[in-house]
């Protein structure tokens, strides 16, 4: 019978306890504090002026930034110019001279960013897995620089200054959820 009081006690304690709910931060390790950061420090960048040691010092190193994608050259043509109605001339001078180039010429995607997962609501209701609700907030960053004989030809940047969106997760079954989508595997 003493532990009656006990248990009581802790389900009440816990009852509207929503720090007790799991959150997540997902960060890209970048010298950028926000999305306006990157955006400032990538518009620096000057065409047919900037050199590979400038992109460094802006905070854009291609050998020690994390996330770095090296473009090989024919998707890059079809990311540049993709639509072959175009006419060659009307391309932008950094991309032609690229294309121009050939082998020649590298691109590197960045993508940074940072991103937090906070579940919220009822405590019981998420732990027992009947109604999950996620707030997602944060920015991501994504600039293209290329490059020809260590001078930027081309830089072009986008992705979500401000993130902030709800996923809502229901399960009627709670936490025999996965069990019967197990089982209705089985029956396939």
């Amino acid at each position: 019978m003493p532990r009656a009081p006990s248990t009581s006690f802790l389900a009440l304690a816990l009852a509207g306890c929503g720090h007790f709910l799991p959150q997540q931060t997902s960060t890209v390790p970048t010298s950028f504090e926000s999305f306006a950061a990157a955006q400032r420090a990538v518009e620096q960048v000057v065409p047919f002026k900037t050199t590979m040691k400038d992109l460094r010092t802006l905070g854009f190193d291609v050998q020690a930034s994390a996330n770095v994608t090296l473009i090989p050259y024919p998707e890059l043509v079809s990311r540049l110019a993709p639509n072959p109605s175009v006419p060659f001339d009307e391309l932008d001078a950094g991309i032609r001279a690229c294309i121009l180039s050939r082998m020649a010429c590298e691109a590197f995607q960045f993508q940074i960013g940072q991103e937090e997962r906070k579940r919220t609501g009822d405590f019981w209701v998420d732990f027992l897995n009947f109604k999950r609700t996620t707030s997602i907030s944060g920015w991501h960053f994504q600039a293209l620089i290329v490059v020809r004989d260590g001078v930027v030809l081309f830089r072009n940047y986008g992705g979500e200054p401000h993130i902030k969106r709800t996923e809502l997760q229901r399960n009627p079954l709670g936490p025999l959820q996965q069990a019967g989508e197990a089982a209705g595997g089985l029956v396939r």
